[in-house]
C-alpha cells in the first residue's frame, strides 16, 4: 500500500478524487452537521478499494453514480489518523456519494454559545481544518497532495449568515432556513476547506476585498484592515498575479486559536489583532503571503510544513519591507529570531529536539503536537540565507519561476531542493550548507542576524527603562523587543516603573500585552496576576495561551491548573491540548 503521507490513509495506487460536491445542514442544538459528500473522479474507475480518511463520522450510506449501494468498511479509529473508510468500488463508477453525520466533538468544528460571541445574541460556528481535521467533517483523501475543486451548499438558521471560503453563488430562504451555495474553481488542499456561520455583516474595503465581522466589531475591523488592497497590490508586485479573484477577511470570535488562517478567498483572523492603530496588520501580510506560498504551492504533507510557513514568513517580511521600509522589516526579523531562540530552548530535551529540524519525520506523531514556531522562523531564515548568498535579484527571479512551475501543486522538501539546485548558481546550496538547515536540529551558526539602528538603540538600553521620548517613538515591535531584552527575573521596582509610566497593563496591543505579562509572571510580579487571569478568560489565541500558561505555571502551577479548569471549555480543542502540554511540562520541571 503506497502511502505518501504519514497522516493519511490515502493510497497512491487508488483512484484520486479531484472534485467534491458537499451539502450540509447545520444543527446548533445537536452540534452536528447532516451531510452528503460526492467525490468525483476524472475518469471511470476500475473495481477495487478506495481508502478515505474520517474522524468520528457516522456513515449512513455509500452509493455510486448509478445509485448502486457500495459495500464499505469503517476500521477501528487510531488516535492520530482517525478511522479508515474503505469503499469497495465497482467498475465504471465516476463518483461515490456518502451520506453521514458529524460528531458533536468533531475536531474541525468549534460551536460557540451566544455568550461566547461579541454580540451575545446568536451562536457561532467555524472550522479549523489544518493540519488534518478536514476528515472530521468530510470523508475524503485528507492530504495536501489531493487538491480538489468543489461546489458546496450550506443550510443554516435564517437569522444567521453562512460564509464559505469560496465564490458565493447566492442564497435563498426556505422557511426558517437559509440555503447558501458556493463553488471553488481553483483546486485546493483539504486543510484549506473552511466555513463559518454567525451573526455577521460585511464592509467593503476595495472592489476585490471586504471584511466580515459581528456588528459590534465591524467598524473597528474595517478601520484596522483598511489598507488590505494596498498590501495585496504589493504582494502581486513581489510574487506575481493573485490567482484567487477575491481577498476577503472574516474576524472570528476570541476563541479562534490562531492569529489567522489563510483559507483562500476568506482569511480567518483573530480579533486580538484589532489594536485600534493598525499596529498588528503584519498578521494580514502573513496570511496574504500564503496566497502564493501555501495556497498556490503547498507542502506535500506535514513533514514539509516549513515550505508553507517559512515561505509565508519570508514573504510577509518582504511585504513589510516594501510597505514600511528595511528598518521596520529588520525589527520583525529580530523579533522572530528571538522567538525562535526561545522555542529552541523550550524544545531542548532529547525527546523534542528532533522537531527543530525543518525537514521533520512525523510518523506516529500528531502534527498538532509538533506545531512550533520553528518552521516559520527557521524556514524564513533559510530563505533569507539563500537570498543573501545569491543576491536579491536572482532570488526574486527564482521565486517567480518556482511559484509558476508548481502553481496549484504540491512538493516535498527534496523536490524543492532539486529545483533550487537547477535554478540557482552551482555552489549556492553548498554556500548556505542547506543540508544542515534541513536535516540537523537547532539553528546553524551562520544564520542571518538582522541589523538596524533602531534595534541597536533597544539593545543599548541593557534592560534599563527608556526615556519618554524614546518610548513615544517606538512601534509595537520595538516594545516587544525591549520587553524581551529585560533580564529575568526583573526587579519589582523596574516593572512597577514601566507600568506606571507607560500603562503596559492596559495595552491595546495584544502582542505587547502578552510580552509584558509573561515578563511579569517570570519575575513573580503579583500586580499583573489579575490581568493574566482576565486574558486567559477572554482570549483563545494559542500563541498567547501557550506563553501565559507556561509563565504562570512556573510562578504558581496550582493556580494555572485552576484557571485552565475554569476556562478550558471555551478554548478550541487544539488550544486545549497545547495548554495541557505546557502544564505537563511545568509539572515535570517541579
Amino acid at each position: 500500500m503506497p502511502r505518501h503521507d504519514p497522516h493519511s490513509y490515502a493510497d497512491a495506487s487508488q483512484p484520486v478524487a479531484d472534485f467534491l460536491v458537499w451539502r450540509a445542514q447545520v444543527d446548533f442544538a445537536e452540534r452536528t452537521l447532516s451531510c452528503e459528500a460526492i467525490l468525483r473522479f476524472a475518469e471511470a474507475v476500475s473495481a477495487g478499494p478506495l481508502d478515505l480518511d474520517t474522524r468520528d463520522l457516522f456513515i449512513l450510506s455509500v452509493t455510486d453514480d448509478h445509485d448502486q449501494r457500495l459495500a464499505y468498511d469503517l476500521a477501528p479509529a487510531e488516535p492520530i489518523l482517525g478511522a479508515r473508510l474503505r469503499i469497495h468500488l465497482t467498475g465504471g463508477a465516476r463518483e461515490v456519494r456518502i451520506t453521514y453525520r458529524t460528531s458533536p466533538d468533531a475536531t474541525a468544528l468549534q460551536w460557540l454559545a451566544a455568550a461566547q460571541t461579541s454580540g451575545g445574541r446568536q451562536p457561532f460556528l467555524y472550522t479549523q481544518c489544518q493540519p488534518i481535521h478536514a476528515r472530521s467533517i468530510i470523508p475524503l483523501q485528507d492530504t495536501p497532495r489531493t487538491r480538489l475543486r468543489f461546489e458546496a451548499e450550506l443550510e443554516v438558521p435564517a437569522e444567521l449568515t453562512p460564509l464559505l471560503a469560496a465564490e458565493s453563488l447566492g442564497q435563498e430562504q426556505r422557511g426558517e432556513r437559509t440555503v447558501a451555495r458556493f463553488r471553488m474553481p481553483q483546486p485546493i488542499s483539504p486543510y484549506l476547506f473552511a466555513f463559518a456561520v454567525g451573526d455577521l455583516i460585511a464592509r467593503d474595503l476595495s472592489p476585490r476585498s471586504r471584511v466580515w465581522a459581528e456588528p459590534e466589531m465591524i467598524d473597528a475591523a474595517a478601520y484596522e484592515f483598511a489598507d488590505t488592497e494596498r498590501l495585496l497590490a504589493t504582494g502581486e508586485q513581489l510574487f506575481g498575479p493573485y490567482d484567487w479573484e477575491r481577498y476577503d477577511i472574516l474576524v472570528l470570535p476570541p476563541a479562534f486559536p490562531y492569529g489567522g488562517m489563510e483559507n483562500p478567498r476568506l482569511t480567518f483572523l483573530t480579533p486580538s489583532i484589532i489594536a485600534g492603530d493598525r499596529s498588528l496588520v503584519s498578521v494580514v501580510a502573513h496570511e496574504l503571503a500564503h496566497s502564493w506560498t501555501g495556497n498556490l504551492v503547498s507542502n506535500a504533507n506535514a513533514e514539509h510544513f516549513w515550505l508553507n510557513e517559512g515561505g509565508a514568513t519570508y514573504a510577509e517580511r518582504r511585504i513589510v519591507e516594501a510597505e514600511w521600509g528595511p528598518d521596520i522589516a529588520a525589527l520583525d526579523w529580530a523579533l522572530g529570531r528571538r522567538e525562535l531562540t526561545d522555542a529552541m530552548q523550550r524544545l531542548a530535551s532529547a525527546e523534542r529536539w528532533p522537531i527543530t529540524r525543518l525537514r521533520t519525520e512525523l510518523q506516529g506523531i500528531d502534527p498538532d503536537e509538533a506545531y512550533t514556531v520553528v518552521p516559520y522562523e527557521k524556514g524564513a531564515l533559510l530563505l533569507r540565507a539563500i537570498e543573501e548568498a545569491v543576491g536579491r535579484p536572482a532570488f526574486d527571479a527564482f521565486l517567480r519561476i518556482y511559484l509558476n512551475t508548481f502553481r496549484f501543486g504540491v512538493l516535498t522538501t527534496e523536490e524543492f531542493v532539486t529545483f533550487l539546485d537547477r535554478q540557482l548558481p552551482a555552489d549556492a546550496l553548498s554556500r548556505v550548507s542547506i543540508s544542515a538547515w534541513l536535516y540537523e536540529p537547532g539553528l546553524p551558526a551562520s544564520a542571518p542576524s538582522p541589523r538596524s539602528a533602531r534595534l541597536e538603540a533597544i539593545t543599548s538600553l541593557s534592560g534599563q527603562p527608556p526615556t519618554d521620548e524614546q518610548a513615544q517613538s517606538w512601534t509595537a515591535v520595538e516594545w516587544q523587543l525591549y520587553l524581551e531584552s529585560i533580564p529575568e527575573p526583573a526587579p519589582f521596582e523596574l516593572l512597577a516603573e514601566l507600568d506606571r509610566r507607560f500603562g503596559l497593563m492596559q495595552s491595546r496591543n495584544s502582542d505587547v500585552l502578552e510580552k509584558w505579562l509573561v515578563l511579569a509572571m517570570r519575575s513573580a510580579y503579583a500586580p499583573a496576576l489579575p490581568r493574566v487571569e482576565d486574558v486567559l478568560e477572554h482570549v483563545g489565541r494559542m500563541k498567547y495561551l501557550r506563553a501565559l500558561y507556561a509563565a504562570l505555571a512556573d510562578y504558581d502551577l496550582a493556580h494555572a491548573e485552576r484557571l485552565f479548569q475554569r476556562n478550558g471549555a471555551n478554548y478550541h480543542p487544539i488550544a486545549r491540548q497545547v495548554v495541557r502540554n505546557e502544564l505537563k511540562l511545568a509539572a515535570d520541571r517541579t
